[in-house]
């Protein structure tokens, strides 16, 4: 881990610095845009993140929650995981100088493919596992791996470069000091998130992806999770591999103390074969691109449904109202909620690094 190296929340005006342009996505108490350093012309993304103004208040991000994520991004320094450059603060913000990460999400791109090999699905996972690994390896839980969080560099290369993004969730796993928090999107968050029971390293491990869980209400995703209810429909799996199937299989398990660690999860055989006869399996599986692309619709559909709802329920009330009734929602471009209603505790979701 490098040591921090940058001044902390620099009092200076960021405009001053930075040329500031296009906005590039946005979240309940967020907006990212694209900047450009004056003096070298090199460019950056420029996340503002709104401060809460006082502790009675429940707009804006808490100061220890920003200083939580800071701390943790200062600390990280790995080709997977997306770089902090600068931090500036003014009365109402912290803005975070980060890493320009322009290739879109990782699931866009697979959306577009017309064919995928398990041998190349597998490179994808190799490096989300490669961050994950550096990550626990360090006893920081990243507690928000989901799709909009598994971004590209640059996608117009065969094999894009993977960055793992959003770190407002993470947390530094103390040993011997019990974390418990309800938080994250409900098809991707892991059954002990639900259950509110001791959290670490293993929540990473809950498989993300085209969610297996994902019901038509909250409450049904939650209890397909917690009962962990899937199948691999032939329909569906009959190329797939079961070598694919094994690793799947070892990730979606209850008990935390039998789920895969990353270290398992790297040197599974899916992953890294120990034989030609499985590299060859890999070689010649096929992902299922179109119950892919079916889930990856379906999202898709339900999270435009909830924009809808939630701009149409703003048109009609104060936003001071929604914000405190609808707090569990991030933001209009994501489907991310916050599931801190359930245990009556508040916890910052930022859906956007």
């Amino acid at each position: 881990m490098k040591s921090p190296n940058m001044a902390l929340f620099k009092q200076q005006k960021v405009e001053d610095v930075y040329e500031i342009g296009e906005e590039l996505g946005s979240g309940q108490f967020a907006i990212v845009k694209k900047c450009r350093d004056r003096s070298t012309g090199v460019e950056y993304a420029a996340k503002f993140i709104k401060k809460r103004q006082s502790q009675a208040s429940r707009r804006g991000v808490r100061r220890e929650e920003i200083e939580r994520e800071v701390t943790i991004l200062q600390q990280v320094l790995h080709a997977n995981i997306i770089k902090l450059h600068d931090i500036y603060e003014n009365k109402t913000d912290v803005v975070l100088i980060l890493e320009l990460v322009s290739g879109g999400e990782l699931f866009d791109f697979l959306a577009q493919k017309e064919s995928l090999s398990e041998e190349e699905a597998t490179r994808f996972i190799k490096q989300i596992l490669d961050g994950v690994n550096y990550l626990h390896s360090n006893k920081i839980a990243h507690f928000d791996l989901k799709p909009e969080n598994i971004m590209l560099l640059d996608k117009n290369i065969p094999i894009p470069h993977i960055k793992l993004i959003d770190f407002g969730l993470a947390h530094k796993i103390e040993d011997g000091v019990e974390f418990k928090n309800i938080f994250g999107t409900p098809e991707f968050v892991a059954p002990e998130i639900v259950n509110y029971e001791p959290l670490g390293l293993a929540a990473d491990m809950w498989l993300s992806g085209a969610s297996p869980f994902l019901g038509e209400t909250k409450q049904e995703t939650l209890a397909n999770i917690t009962a962990v209810n899937y199948e691999f429909d032939e329909e569906f799996f009959s190329n797939t591999s079961d070598l694919a199937k094994d690793f799947i299989q070892k990730l979606l398990v209850k008990d935390t103390r039998k789920r895969l660690t990353i270290q398992e999860a790297l040197s599974h055989p899916w992953i890294t074969p120990v034989d030609k006869q499985q590299a060859l399996v890999r070689r010649e599986s096929v992902v299922n691109l179109e119950n892919f692309k079916r889930q990856y619709a379906r999202r898709r559909w339900k999270l435009s449904y909830r924009i809808v709802s939630i701009c149409n329920h703003l048109s009609r009330s104060r936003v001071e109202k929604v914000l405190i009734q609808d707090e569990s929602l991030t933001h209009c471009e994501s489907d991310s909620e916050d599931l801190s209603q359930r245990n009556g505790t508040h916890q910052r979701r930022s859906s956007i690094s």
